[in-house]
């Protein structure tokens, strides 16, 4: 008797279904078959047509920083104009280190300040193929260190950095997370927080082939960021998977159910818990790759960020909680 297997279709929302549908039969390029400059313009066009406004905060300033490529242009987010000493985020934009910018990813940003009631200070790194693998890895640790010691700039005494980007921010915010275990900088990570990062690009993962066409991310795409980064996929600062986990600072992740790189940030997960690391991870099942910045074309979207940043106040808490004890206990 031979037995029959039923492939199950995936559960998709209903407000991601009608984004999909609509993005899927829209005409013109795709990402891979646009030159970079069209590319980077579609993001911020798609942005300010997916995502809500940036709504008002109290300081909304552009920064200047230091990289060892040159001068980083950056922009502060806070809700507050006056602070008291605490933690600030480094935020990362998403892109494949190829697109994106501080303008693609201000209306994330600033929903970030608002939710963590902390300043965000969001980094536009070097972009391929102009600077490929590792200047945006670089750029990252550099802009990272900055923020630590530089309160003066940011009008508040910093005690702790939480590090977060999505996609290829957040293989940023993991890679700069390493660094800085290895190399610590003026004051701690508190907190790693990546979404949908890309981990592992050293082996075959099932969600790739899965949701690699029709979810937004396409297998092309990712060829297309590939053949301009031009990374090293066995390099542990581009496949973080493949190097030491151990000793890094508290995770919080969030995947999309329906993205090709869901697997990678599972397997992060995992082997952060195995290395005795602490890792909330979350999925956000039935959404898809970049929903964080598709909160106004996917409204369930706002639910998914909103559950996220609840638990990276936690793990901050959590975090700023034992640092005070290990500073008494020392």
């Amino acid at each position: 008797m031979t037995e029959r297997t039923t492939a199950v279709s995936p559960f998709v929302r209903a407000d991601v279904a009608a984004f999909l549908g609509y993005l899927n039969n829209l005409p013109g390029p795709r990402t891979h078959e646009m030159s970079v400059a069209d590319a980077r313009a579609a993001m911020l066009a798609m942005c300010d047509v997916a995502d809500p406004p940036r709504g008002e905060l109290a300081v909304v300033r552009d920064l200047v920083i230091p990289g060892p490529g040159g001068a980083l242009p950056a922009r502060l987010f806070d809700a507050r104009s006056e602070r008291a000493p605490g933690p600030a985020v480094v935020f990362f934009h998403g892109g494949g280190w190829v697109i994106g910018s501080v303008d693609s990813h201000a209306s994330l940003a600033a929903e970030i300040a608002r939710q963590l009631d902390l300043p965000v200070i969001s980094i536009d790194y070097r972009l391929a193929p102009e600077a490929p693998f590792p200047a945006a890895v670089e750029d990252a640790e550099a802009a990272a260190r900055w923020v630590a010691e530089s309160p003066a700039v940011l009008g508040r005494d910093i005690t702790g950095l939480v590090l977060s980007g999505d996609s290829a921010g957040g293989n940023l915010t993991v890679v700069t997370s390493v660094a800085l275990r290895d190399r610590p900088a003026a004051v701690p990570v508190l907190v790693q927080a990546p979404l949908y990062p890309a981990t592992d690009a050293t082996r075959a993962y099932s969600s790739f082939d899965a949701f690699a066409d029709g979810y937004l991310l396409t297998r092309e795409a990712m060829g297309w960021f590939g053949s301009h980064y031009r990374p090293d996929p066995e390099d542990p600062r581009f496949s973080p998977l493949a190097g030491e986990l151990s000793g890094l600072p508290p995770a919080v992740i969030v995947a999309a159910g329906l993205d090709p790189l869901r697997d990678q940030a599972r397997a992060y997960a995992a082997a952060l818990a195995l290395a005795g690391v602490p890792v909330t991870y979350q999925e956000a099942r039935g959404n898809i790759h970049g929903f964080a910045t598709l909160r106004r074309a996917i409204p369930s979207s706002q639910q998914d960020l909103a559950a996220f940043l609840a638990a990276v106040r936690a793990a901050i808490a959590a975090a700023t909680h034992a640092t005070a004890n290990a500073k008494a206990a020392g």
